[in-house]
């Protein structure tokens, strides 16, 4: 990835896609007059303005395109992107650090029979879709580790998503390259003290709701719903990746490292 960035370096082709709000659609338009603009098929670059959520997406639009993706913050959260300055954008471009990510794979039998499959780069999660707790098995390659986990959900997190939805479940966060899944409990009730679990990123997980009728769960990757879920196999799509850049000052890795310091 580092050769194929240091061969465009000089000029890249950017194409700019932004989020729905009036300030990422106005910087956007400055960009493209400053810079020029391609579609994204004959790109070099892709360069996302807007917050995470708009990030998440264009990761997913980009998955298998082999482009990487610069994103700038122009949203009420910014985690995944670098900070907005219109000045010298190649040459941030030339210098950025790559992060190349790997998607969580979820397939999912529903309560009728059907089956759905969805990807994740922050993390899956399965919730409760009534007042009453979610019953849950667990397995881990196809031993069951939990024979009843009663809880209001729980989710697989990658390390680029440690930090979000996982972290404000009392999940870990998790460094970059630690080649590690987070496994977390959402409101546990039973067992009291499991609190979840670090798993190689390799490990295949299985969870299945105990009784579907009466407590039916959701599962969710990203911004993919699939409601009355009854079974659930996540892995991580090693065969699937997309790249995104960081300015050096503050790389993804570096965030992350600094986000277990925040008072």
């Amino acid at each position: 990835m580092a050769n194929a960035l240091h061969s465009v370096a000089a000029n890249p082709r950017l194409a700019f896609v932004a989020s729905a709000s009036d300030k990422a659609r106005a910087a956007c338009a400055e960009l493209q007059e400053r810079y020029g603009a391609v579609k994204p098929a004959e790109a070099d670059v892709v360069v996302a303005l807007g917050g995470d959520g708009f990030m998440l997406r264009t990761l997913h639009a980009q998955l298998g395109q082999g482009l990487p993706v610069y994103g700038m913050k122009l949203g009420r959260v910014g985690f995944l992107m670098n900070r907005y300055l219109p000045e010298g954008l190649p040459e941030r471009i030339a210098t950025a650090h790559p992060a190349v990510l790997h998607p969580l794979e979820m397939r999912v039998t529903r309560a009728d029979g059907s089956e759905a499959t969805a990807l994740a780069f922050n993390e899956i999660s399965l919730l409760r879709q009534t007042n009453q707790a979610a019953h849950i098995e667990v397995s881990l390659n196809g031993d069951v580790k939990l024979a009843n986990l009663v809880c209001d959900g729980v989710l697989v997190a990658t390390p680029a998503g440690s930090t979000a939805y996982n972290f404000s479940a009392h999940g870990p966060i998790l460094p970059l390259d630690a080649n590690v899944l987070a496994l977390t409990p959402i409101s546990p009730f039973r067992p009291r003290r499991w609190r979840g679990a670090l798993l190689p990123s390799a490990t295949r997980v299985g969870l299945r709701t105990l009784e579907p009728l009466h407590r039916p769960i959701s599962a969710t990757a990203d911004f993919h719903e699939v409601r009355d879920a009854v079974e659930i196999d996540v892995r991580q799509a090693r065969e699937q990746s997309v790249t995104m850049l960081f300015d050096p000052e503050h790389s993804l890795a570096q965030r992350i490292l600094d986000e277990q310091f925040e008072p």
